[in-house]
């Protein structure tokens, strides 16, 4: 029941940027060009955690963004799902922008978000990585990809909260922790290019699991088939920029 009053009382009634507090607007241009996928590209935490797939990112977690993402997810701004699915797509797109599902040319991208445990999507109204990937898929879909989202992950058994683990403690509480749901394959059949989505990637530990349950399913098989991974945000020093060498 808390999810579909927030969203009508984030259309109707007046609100400030959740990134800057600027008055009367839900996202100012300020924050949205933040989240416009300026800086997107590679990223990689350290040390990166065995198994982790090739993972982009459109902007930096820090600031307007971080304000953004926490309202949405903790504080019930549903309407910013937009504004972040947005970001999102541009990450899954990454070096493929114009049409093509991302490198290595056009075809379906199948989006599975990451999971939240049961009891965090009843306290919080709502699964913010699942909404944010429905707003990516749709904002791909009128760019011309065939985007869909396929939510295919789940938890099997109970971890802890992750806040205040270190990259080790994370690995070990999620280690084993995450599984693809009977029927799946149906969903993802041979050949698919498998986008693994969340909005925010810090040491990596939750993609990487995210990964080995797709991969001991067996869905990343068959021509074609591929798998990576694309959030909205991620720590400025995870990104991997290439150095370029002067012209002499």
């Amino acid at each position: 029941m808390r999810g579909w009053w927030q969203e009508l009382a984030g259309l109707v009634l007046p609100v400030d940027c959740a990134g800057c507090g600027a008055v009367r607007v839900l996202v100012c241009a300020e924050c949205r060009d933040e989240l416009s996928g300026a800086v997107e590209g590679p990223v990689r935490p350290s040390p990166r955690p065995a198994g982790l797939p090739v993972v982009r990112a459109a902007a930096v977690y820090e600031g307007a963004v971080r304000s953004l993402l926490l309202a949405h997810k903790e504080r019930g701004a549903l309407p910013l799902a937009g504004v972040l699915g947005a970001a999102l797509a541009v990450a899954v797109v990454g070096g493929g922008r114009g049409g093509a599902a991302g490198p290595g040319g056009a075809g379906e991208v199948v989006l599975v978000p990451v999971p939240s445990a049961r009891r965090q999507v009843r306290a919080r109204g709502h699964d913010p990585a699942r909404r944010i990937a429905l707003a990516a898929a749709g904002r791909l879909r009128r760019a011309g990809v065939r985007a869909r989202v396929a939510p295919v992950l789940g938890l099997r058994r109970a971890v802890a909260d992750q806040a205040g683990l270190g990259a080790r403690q994370r690995r070990e509480n999620l280690a084993g922790a995450l599984a693809v749901r009977r029927g799946a394959r149906g969903l993802l059949p041979g050949g698919t290019r498998i986008v693994l989505v969340d909005d925010l990637v810090t040491t990596g530990a939750t993609l990487a699991e995210a990964a080995r349950a797709v991969r001991a399913a067996g869905l990343v098989t068959g021509p074609g088939a591929a798998l990576r991974a694309a959030v909205v945000a991620a720590p400025a020093d995870s990104f991997r920029r290439i150095e370029r060498v002067p012209r002499v």
